[in-house]
């Protein structure tokens, strides 16, 4: 009995030890964005403005944004702001979630997964920089352009947030196109070739995206349906190399 006990004690030793380093890379996370937080704050509105340039640089002169509920001058630059450290502190939090699974990856495991980690972050900064310069600019001049004329165009700053926020998150994950890509294939899901003879299908499927996320017009449903095409071939090409990787490394064994 007793070397049962002991047996058992042994065994949840090592959970123990993991969830404790779990609790340890969650705070160091929650810490870091608090910290960017707080150091952003006193720019709360500063970086609010800068995210409403694009509507209101094609609103008439004069024109301003309104808030139609009591707090919403506070909230929507707070909740703003603590998106922004979320954004800001994400190749930190995944140094952490790195930090905490590596030691159970093998080695070839380590050497493809953290240039994956690095590059999903470049891409979905990179989506969010596409949909603000590229993107925004054109939708917003589609949306003011296109009601009746005794209609002014006066946002809530709440309502504009959620729309902004939700676009920064659709186009980012767009842009993790080429990284999916690739997994699909490193993992055996499929096969470069068979990706190859879908690209009928993966070409309408960008432009449905494209539809949905942009005004019905051609130029907008293209400017999104284009990148994502590219990125998808992007991704195509690094599973190409990979593979023939694989293959030079079979036949030197």
């Amino acid at each position: 009995m007793s070397d049962s006990g002991d047996k058992q004690e042994l065994e949840q030793a090592p959970l123990i030890e993991h969830l404790i380093e779990l609790r340890s890379r969650l705070l160091r996370s929650v810490v870091a964005i608090l910290v960017i937080f707080l150091g952003l704050y006193p720019f709360a509105n500063e970086i609010y403005t800068f995210v409403a340039q694009p509507l209101m640089s094609l609103l008439p002169e004069g024109s301003q944004m309104i808030a139609t509920e009591v707090a919403s001058p506070f909230l929507a630059p707070f909740k703003l702001t603590l998106v922004v450290a979320v954004f800001v502190a994400i190749p930190y939090v995944l140094h952490q979630a790195w930090a905490f699974v590596a030691p159970g990856l093998y080695d070839n495991e380590k050497a493809l997964a953290m240039p994956i980690l690095a590059s999903s972050v470049a891409l979905f900064y990179a989506g969010a920089a596409f949909a603000y310069y590229a993107v925004f600019p054109l939708l917003f001049s589609f949306f003011t352009q296109t009601g009746p004329e005794d209609v002014a165009v006066m946002t809530d700053i709440n309502a504009y947030l959620n729309f902004v926020l939700k676009l920064f998150f659709a186009f980012g994950v767009a842009f993790e196109i080429p990284i999916a890509t690739f997994l699909l294939i490193a993992s055996g899901a499929t096969t470069v070739e068979s990706l190859s003879q879908k690209r009928p299908y993966i070409i309408l499927g960008c432009f449905v995206v494209g539809m949905l996320l942009t005004p019905p017009d051609v130029i907008s449903q293209s400017l999104l349906a284009l990148p994502m095409y590219l990125l998808y071939e992007v991704g195509l090409l690094f599973g190409r190399l990979a593979r023939r990787k694989k293959q030079r490394e079979a036949e030197k064994e």
